[in-house]
């Protein structure tokens, strides 16, 4: 097939979640299935463009939003899949690749536009248009009403992968003129313009072909009150459409036998590796080593989503009460990273906090620590959970989206499961959950047992692409 992606971040070049990941392995893993596959996303400033090689593709890209003009070019990097960049500074030059600038619904308008203008000129008919989250979710829109006139996209379908339901590109009525939508604004969502606001994501739904999300779970939890974000209603009126399709793992870079960022290499037959390794986390941050006590792990962005209010309310106590220590890498949100620098401050032989990011650590408290804490509020699918499994690393979540799905309640009495989950988002279910962790812990062949179900799950891309080639499959039938 010849599908063509559409988003506002692919790793390694612009990131800011898994967004990223998603629009980088997916096309690669479709490429390697032999499909024709194109990517698309902004130049942004932030993009180191020696490192990427880029070359010149097309030039002299007009595009028209409204009364604003731009001209665009296209560079391709040297990679496969090829992945195009809308080269466009007037919009991309910003110093990072979202702002909250007056302009920001053109920034991604533009890129929409961009890339079916280099479809028109490359001649590449895509049977498939993924659509990623609510930057290109006016794609499905503009392909029915706005370029219906071209029959290279008369076979073309669209598909919108939400991410994260919660980010929906919410901007004032004011700005329809710059949909190019003005003229037929009969198409959009009617209550919401008289409302004063139009929703990008809101038309994605509306309009894509199909609606994808990134785990099973979640795919039914948007469609309720509780997390449809004031959207649950138009998912639920197209709930035979909507499907939920976990991410997958690298596993080239999150595998214990062959990551070249941990110091000790090991595997569930071998397993002497990560104690290593935590005694090289360990002393690397400062703490000391102590065998037979336990460490765990969070490695996340530090916002209201990921649920560490609970951490604060129960992890004092834990610390006093029970021998464990806690190795914590993330920013965000200064409530938060303020709970974490009280705990490490209380705490200093039991706590490190490690301000902002790093991927060598990222992989070493995968490898070093023997538990990882994931107390999301909500979670579209989560990867570190699966890293951890990969890693011998037992996940500690909450029972939610992509964490339901691929982390099982650990059994005693028929030893199957890989982790600890629990159901209602409050400190005694986190309280629980860490407890019971530590008690298990505690027996040496059990938490072996543990951590190599752990290590035997699959959540590689290989089976998760052929579930996107049978939804592409469905839609173009």
């Amino acid at each position: 097939m010849k599908i063509l992606h559409v988003a506002s971040e692919v790793a390694p070049f612009a990131k800011t979640g898994g967004l990223a990941d998603v629009a980088s392995a997916l096309p690669r893993h479709l490429r390697r299935a032999g499909h024709d596959v194109r990517v698309f996303l902004p130049l942004y400033d932030t993009i180191d463009a020696g490192a990427a090689n880029l070359t010149p593709l097309l030039d002299g890209i007009e595009i028209r939003l409204g009364a604003h003009r731009y001209q665009a070019k296209i560079v391709v990097a040297g990679s496969e899949p090829h992945v195009h960049f809308v080269h466009c500074p007037a919009l991309y030059a910003r110093g990072a690749i979202y702002t909250s600038d007056a302009d920001e619904h053109l920034r991604f308008l533009a890129l929409c536009h961009a890339a079916l203008a280099a479809c028109q000129r490359m001649g590449f008919a895509p049977e498939i248009v993924h659509c990623h989250d609510w930057q290109t979710a006016l794609l499905p829109l503009i392909l029915k009403e706005q370029l219906a006139w071209d029959r290279l996209f008369a076979d073309t379908r669209t598909l919108l992968t939400i991410h994260n339901l919660n980010y929906q590109g919410l901007f004032p009525a004011a700005i329809v003129p710059d949909t190019n939508f003005d003229h037929s604004a009969h198409l959009l969502h009617q209550d919401q313009l008289r409302e004063g606001r139009i929703n990008f994501l809101l038309h994605g739904i509306l309009y894509a072909d199909g609606v994808s999300t990134v785990s099973p779970t979640y795919s039914r939890e948007i469609q309720t009150a509780e997390h449809g974000a004031g959207l649950d209603s138009f998912l639920r009126a197209r709930t035979s459409t909507v499907i939920g399709i976990l991410n997958g793992v690298e596993y080239d870079e999150w595998s214990p036998e062959s990551d070249r960022l941990i110091p000790h290499r090991y595997g569930a037959a071998d397993l002497a590796g990560k104690e290593r390794n935590k005694e090289a986390l360990l002393t690397g941050l400062g703490l000391p080593y102590v065998p037979g006590v336990p460490v765990a792990g969070i490695v996340s962005r530090l916002a209201g989503q990921k649920g560490f209010e609970l951490v604060e309310e129960v992890m004092p106590d834990l610390l006093r009460r029970h021998r464990f220590q806690l190795v914590v890498l993330g920013s965000g949100e200064r409530r938060l990273q303020e709970v974490f620098i009280r705990l490490q401050a209380a705490f200093p032989r039991q706590v490190c906090f490690y301000k902002g990011f790093s991927n060598p650590l990222a992989h070493l408290i995968e490898a070093g620590a023997d538990l990882f804490l994931m107390p999301s509020r909500y979670e579209p699918c989560g990867l570190n959970q699966m890293y951890s499994l990969r890693y011998g690393t037992v996940p500690i979540v909450h029972q939610t989206g992509g964490l339901a799905d691929t982390v099982r309640q650990w059994q005693p009495q028929s030893g199957e499961g890989t982790g600890f989950s629990f159901e209602r988002h409050d400190a005694a279910g986190l309280r629980w959950a860490i407890e019971a962790a530590l008690t298990v812990f505690d027996d040496r062949p059990a938490w072996r047992r543990l951590m190599k179900n752990g290590m035997a799950e699959d959540f590689s891309w290989s089976a998760q692409v052929k579930r996107y080639e049978a939804v592409y499959a469905r839609l173009r039938d």
